[in-house]
């Protein structure tokens, strides 16, 4: 019975001990994995790529911008991802824990090793073993050891080497060694991956997650007053880390900050107020911006301590460890005068308009407010390419289908601001208003209208752009500027051809004058081009289901493909002249005389009804022109407290050093054998050898000069 629990208790022994090799076994291994050079790289790769997907993909923008550009299906898998905040994602903050984690442990592992190995003189050699040595010489000097030890020394310290005599039997060994500071840029380059990554944890948002998890902390996702909103949702002033921006107009302080969140914003307190005095742009002579700076007043929270400051870009203001940047400027609510035209119907009388940026204003129009205008956005310079391309796109030759013809004409008509060019012409061609049409059901259409006309293709117009949804590029209507410069005439015409009464009057004033009364027995004829130039009057004005080209297109689809060619010719002779008559009779019904025939006013026409046709994709109720403004800009302020900043300055210099030091500073260890020789009394047997870690031209060179002063003696005799 003693002898079978003695073989259990040994048997439990036995097996606590292998489980305790096993314990230790895992755990060495665990940490020769973490600490290996392969395992750093990996992480170092994953952070390089997170750092450029963060470079390339814009950070911390609101959700929708995302949504419009990625589609649904990738806006909800780069979510899952975390790419919309890279650097403050979990996985991308873990990475970096384990970075720290591998560098540190590299280091506890091998720099023990290397300092005392910068301190050793590697003095337990034997001469045998300096004669493997690859860099090795060997001779006989006719000076005593003694002397042959002193003159050694003295001439291995003249190249910069520390020099140790060591007495061995019957020989004293010189061991010498010179560049052992390369090992401190081993020690300085990992020690400064572990600084520069814990200064970028210090400033990454894990502090605002602490007080998320802890206190409750939660984002703000609603509107109001920042003055109204909840503590839960505001950091206070003992925030150690953050990064957030402030919009301040002109004439109004902030002492706040707005940190971007995934699902809302957090509030971040400041202990000072600023207050903006003045905002400053300058320009370049195309009209590019040059200069952004800020007049600000500080006023600290605590003591009501004020004092000026101007804040630029690149030259920020630091106050109680809290740096302010001038990020870049908005609308700080400029206020906006404008005038409204009608675009349907045959009204033609305007009323004024005004309104705020980032406020919006009643539509009143026809008796009811159907509309809201909402202010988006408003611009006091806009920098355009006005360079011409080759070939006039407006052009609409005969030998293409009528189809294609209008076509081309309506997507010319439709476009950018300014055609692309090869040729670049910037030039500043004055303010624009940005504002959204909404409708009683919350439909919205936006607008980008220019306050002054531009010239484009040789002709000057006034551009309304319109877009359907954001992620759009406007399409311009080009309304082109009568002989005052203003837009008078075109919303004239478009009146009058919204009219039937005039469209009758012009209709006939066009047959008596293409078919005059003195010709007798064409009385039918003159009726028919009568009710032809009324019935492209109608079809043009929309009195179908379409207007403009298209409306014509359509009707002249019902003609014989072989006769459509000579028709279209036809029609469009007979609308572009009732379309002259058209204009007369709406001017003399305004008490104004007739136009002259000119080219002038024939190529206002041509725009004009050119412009017309495309008024049908605008589908506005009515046009709005800014006539005055006040601007009121805003600065917008990035507003940040990184204790890291310091830490990762030093990390950075560490990095310099440990490079340098790699690269530049080579070791050497130098070892002289010196005995007595064997065959002749009086006379020195010495042996050589040079080593390093890095074998390269100057080393070789290096040895061969060494070498050769060492050997310098008075007699010397080569072994």
């Amino acid at each position: 019975m003693s002898t079978s629990n003695n073989e259990i208790a040994g048997n439990d022994i036995n097996t606590a001990g292998i489980q305790l090799k096993t314990s230790r076994r895992w755990l060495a291994d665990a940490v020769e994995l973490l600490s290996s050079m392969r395992f750093a790289i990996s992480l170092l790769t994953i952070i390089a790529v997170a750092s450029v997907i963060g470079t390339v993909l814009k950070q911390n923008e609101p959700m929708p911008n995302y949504v419009n550009q990625f589609g649904p299906f990738w806006f909800e898998v780069f979510g899952k991802l975390g790419l919309y905040a890279v650097y403050s994602s979990w996985w991308f903050l873990l990475i970096m824990t384990f970075l720290v984690i591998s560098t540190s442990l590299c280091i506890a592992r091998n720099a023990p090793k290397m300092l005392k190995d910068m301190r050793s003189w590697r003095e337990n050699v034997r001469e045998q073993s300096l004669r493997n040595f690859h860099h090795k010489a060997e001779w006989i000097s006719p000076t005593a050891p003694a002397v042959l030890t002193g003159q050694l020394v003295a001439r291995i310290a003249a190249k910069g080497y520390k020099t140790k005599l060591v007495a061995k039997d019957n020989a004293t060994l010189i061991t010498a060694k010179q560049g052992a500071a390369n090992k401190w840029g081993y020690i300085f380059a990992h020690s400064a991956i572990v600084i520069i990554c814990i200064g970028g944890l210090l400033d990454s948002d894990l502090p605002i997650r602490a007080q998320q998890w802890i206190y409750g902390k939660t984002p703000f996702n609603g509107s109001g007053i920042i003055a109204d909103i909840p503590a839960e949702h505001r950091l206070g002033l003992g925030n150690p880390t953050f990064r957030g921006n402030t919009l301040i107009p002109e004439g109004s302080a902030s002492s706040t900050a707005i940190i971007p969140q995934k699902d809302g914003v957090m509030i971040q307190d400041l202990p000072f107020t600023i207050q903006l005095k003045k905002f400053i742009i300058d320009f370049y002579s195309t009209g590019m911006p040059k200069l952004f700076a800020s007049e600000v007043v500080i006023r600290d929270n605590a003591d009501g301590h004020t004092f000026p400051a101007t804040i630029k870009v690149n030259q920020p203001l630091i106050y109680k460890g809290i740096a302010v940047y001038q990020s870049s400027f908005e609308d700080g609510g400029s206020k906006l005068r404008l005038t409204a035209y009608p675009m349907s119907g045959a009204a033609e009388t305007t009323f004024p308009v005004s309104g705020e940026v980032n406020g919006s204003t009643p539509l009143a129009y026809n008796g009811n407010n159907d509309y809201t205008i909402e202010w988006s956005g408003f611009r006091p310079f806009n920098v355009e390419n006005m360079a011409q391309s080759g070939d006039d796109l407006r052009a609409v030759t005969k030998s293409k289908s009528l189809n294609q013809r209008l076509s081309d004409d309506l997507s010319n008509h439709l476009g950018n601001a300014a055609k692309s060019a090869v040729k670049k012409d910037l030039r500043n061609v004055g303010p624009s208003v940005q504002y959204k049409l909404r409708d009683k059901t919350g439909q919205a259409r936006e607008f980008s209208n220019y306050m002054q006309s531009i010239k484009v293709d040789d002709a000057y117009v006034f551009l309304a752009g319109v877009r359907d949804t954001p992620d759009e590029a406007f399409r311009y209507l080009r309304i082109p500027a009568d002989d005052e410069d203003s837009l008078q005439e075109w919303m004239r015409l478009r009146a009058a051809l919204m009219s039937p009464e005039l469209r009758t009057a012009a209709a006939h004033r066009y047959a008596q004058r293409a078919i005059p009364e003195s010709r007798e027995g064409i009385a039918t004829l003159r009726v028919q081009l009568e009710q032809s130039a009324l019935r492209g009057l109608s079809l043009f004005a929309g009195d179908g289901k379409e207007a403009g080209y298209m409306a014509i297109s359509r009707f002249l689809e019902q003609v014989p493909q072989q006769e459509q060619e000579k028709a279209a010719d036809i029609f469009m002779k007979i609308l572009n002249g009732s379309m002259w008559d058209l204009w007369q009779v709406a001017r003399e019904k305004d008490g104004l005389k007739e136009m002259p025939a000119d080219d002038k006013h024939a190529r206002f026409l041509q725009l004009s009804t050119n412009a017309l046709s495309d008024a049908s994709f605008y589908n506005a109720p009515v046009y709005l022109q800014m006539t005055g403004f006040d601007e009121i800009k805003a600065s917008v302020f990035q507003v940040t407290r990184s204790p890291g900043k310091k830490v990762v300055y030093l990390g950075c210099l560490l990095l310099v050093l440990g490079v340098f030091s790699m690269l530049y500073v080579r070791e050497r260890r130098l070892w002289v054998w010196i005995r007595p020789d064997k065959d002749a009394e009086g006379q020195s047997h010495a042996l050589m050898a040079l080593s390093s870690q890095r074998k390269t031209l100057d080393f070789e060179k290096e040895f061969d000069v060494l070498k050769t002063q060492l050997m310098q003696a008075e007699a010397p005799g080569k072994v």
